[in-house]
């Protein structure tokens, strides 16, 4: 069984493209989306349908939860507020009614379990869509934070960096971001687990999309923030 885990779209439709392109061609049996569909992208509403056609399990991400609610204070740095407001105010004009009650109503976790391998994912930490886990935590606080389950294999997303660390016999994965990846690399990350015979073997996979269409469409919408936001996408990070 091949299982592919992808997350942190932010309105890239055309980095998603390019992802669910190569998970087509690697044969992939089922796919998993850990949230952050649209906010901060040219293309939220499109994404969000590539999403919902896939017919597959999701869960929130925080940025999801920014989309129905807004950004409150102390979720991000004090002077970054208004803006990353005005985008979500920007991103819900671009979304119908629908969309907006589905990123309402998306669970926060998933149990997964195949042949015989516990596999469990969640967007930031089990109890929270914000907390940020970097791979450079000790064994100890990975544990604590984000391990504290019976499973197999832990699967997170949030930090746009991937990484894969084995710990007392279990394994953490983080699957970086489809769309807004920060790691330096300028290639979508999404993660495939296969499983067979009660084991499993997990991999971080990057995807050329293309930048320069991503960038247009950035300068050629309304988009209150477009000017970093290409910076982003052309360095792989702020």
């Amino acid at each position: 069984m091949k299982l592919a885990f992808l997350s942190d779209i932010h309105g890239n439709a055309t980095a998603l493209d390019a992802v669910l392109q190569d998970i087509k061609e690697r044969n992939v049996d089922k796919i998993f989306v850990l949230g952050d569909i649209s906010y901060r992208g040219p293309e939220p509403q499109r994404a969000l349908d590539l999403v919902r056609s896939l017919n597959c399990d999701v869960i929130k991400g925080n940025a999801d939860e920014w989309v129905v609610r807004g950004v409150n204070e102390g979720e991000v740095p004090d002077q970054a507020l208004a803006m990353m407001n005005e985008e979500r105010d920007w991103i819900c004009s671009q979304l119908d009614d629908m969309s907006i009650d589905y990123l309402k109503n998306l669970p926060t976790d998933l149990s997964i379990e195949e042949d015989g391998v516990r596999i469990r994912a969640f967007h930031a930490t089990p109890n929270s869509l914000f907390d940020v886990v970097l791979p450079s935590e000790s064994d100890e606080q990975l544990i604590e934070k984000m391990m504290t389950n019976d499973a197999d294999l832990f699967v997170y997303a949030h930090i746009h960096k991937p990484f894969i660390r084995y710990i007392e016999g279990k394994c953490l994965m983080n699957i970086g971001s489809v769309g807004l990846p920060f790691d330096g690399m300028t290639k979508s990350s999404y993660a495939i687990v296969e499983v067979a015979n009660h084991s499993f073997q997990t991999s971080i996979v990057r995807v050329n999309y293309d930048i320069a269409e991503v960038i247009k469409q950035y300068k050629n919408s309304t988009y209150p923030n477009a000017e970093m936001m290409c910076h982003v996408i052309e360095n792989g990070g702020f």
